[in-house]
């Protein structure tokens, strides 16, 4: 069973996957891997040793072996072919059994810098602006696994200086950074991301970085550090930047402190790009273009994904960033004040020059790096 777990995991950071899935189905047990942001199938475990990897993966993250009605979380810290890794895993109780599902983070891959994300243009320019600011709250959105922390990461190496006292705390630390001091969420020990933030404060940060804002309490500290001399970034779960403003106040933040805080907010999707090996020309006709969201576009030369042994027959090979960013200007901010709806907010931020995350997906559609079937599929 060890080997085989081994194995498995190995294969898995071989292949570039971020998670594994071990899922039962009444007989044997299906691994999967996600690889690029979509799940594939990888290889079936027999039934007679489905309960033995179980085991063995709770033992690795120190979970209790005997119980299985209840979900449970752990981690694993392992070093697989010199590549240290912190695995989080959490088991979920199905009817046909216990699955697992391990997160990977590799502590050792190379730090994206903007460019290698894909910023580019007005976007990169209104990001850049807001996190090279002495003060103000800086958020990045989107949903679980959009590339959110490596988007914040790559700004506070830019910004990562003699001069500065950075300050990060996270849940877990993605990526070490020489220079900054990171402080990792421990609930056991009552180490929560409000709590952490609080004891941040009285360290004379200049930059805060906060992993996630999760509840009303961690809004108001992070807010309060905006306005109070600091520069703080941080994320969001929020499907659009317009979204965020209102979901700081369903959180308990007053309209006023989230206008007077609120410097930049930045939406953010991963679409996998094209492999350069074989991509092949097509031409995107009105009606496909009307389908995908964008009705008044004429013919538009685009590629298409083909599959090669490079990519591993799913035309596709690395990801890139779909992105927009909002500045907040007096104008939004007085709508923010108003409590105006996240529609208001986003209808005027387009007209003041606002990108939407189709818009940037549409420029890497006609550039070859991406398809219109991933920029419809995650925007």
């Amino acid at each position: 069973m060890i080997k085989l777990v081994n194995s498995v995991i190995a294969q898995a950071v071989e292949d570039g996957a971020s998670d594994i899935h071990f899922e039962p189905d009444g007989r044997d047990m299906r691994v999967r891997f996600r690889i690029d942001g979509v799940l594939s199938a990888i290889t079936t475990i027999p039934r007679r040793m489905v309960r033995g990897v179980v085991s063995r993966v709770k033992i690795m993250g120190d979970l209790d072996i005997a119980e299985r009605r209840l979900p449970q979380d752990g981690r694993i810290g392992l070093s697989v072919e010199g590549h240290a890794l912190d695995i989080r895993i959490v088991t979920l109780p199905a009817v046909h059994g216990e699955g697992i599902v391990m997160r990977i983070l590799d502590k050792e891959q190379v730090l994206h810098t903007l460019d290698t994300l894909g910023m580019q243009g007005l976007n990169r320019a209104r990001f850049e602006t807001s996190f090279r600011r002495s003060h103000g709250a800086v958020l990045v959105t989107g949903p679980t696994g959009s590339g959110k922390s490596t988007t914040l990461y790559a700004a506070l190496n830019e910004i990562n200086t003699i001069e500065r006292n950075i300050i990060t705390i996270e849940d877990p630390v993605e990526y070490q950074l020489p220079g900054i001091n990171q402080v990792q969420v421990n609930h056991r020990a009552g180490l929560s991301f409000a709590a952490g933030l609080r004891s941040m404060l009285r360290a004379d940060p200049d930059v805060i970085m906060v992993g996630e804002i999760r509840d009303g309490d961690t809004a108001r500290i992070a807010v309060e550090s905006a306005l109070t001399g600091h520069l703080v970034l941080s994320t969001l779960h929020t499907n659009d930047a317009a979204s965020a403003i209102t979901r700081l106040t369903e959180m308990g933040i007053e309209p006023f402190l989230t206008a007077s805080a609120l410097d930049c907010v930045v939406a953010q999707r991963l679409a996998r790009k094209l492999c350069l090996h074989c991509r092949r020309p097509m031409v995107l006709t009105t009606d496909v273009l009307a389908a995908a969201g964008f009705p008044e576009m004429d013919e538009l030369e685009a590629y298409e994904p083909l599959g090669c042994p490079r990519c591993k027959d799913t035309g596709y090979r690395g990801r890139t960033g779909l992105y927009e960013a909002m500045t907040m200007t007096e104008e939004l901010r007085a709508l923010t004040i108003e409590r105006a709806s996240a529609d208001v907010i986003r209808d005027r931020a387009v007209e003041q020059g606002m990108r939407l995350l189709g818009d940037d997906g549409l420029d890497k559609v006609r550039a070859g790096v991406t398809s219109i079937a991933e920029v419809t599929r995650v925007s």
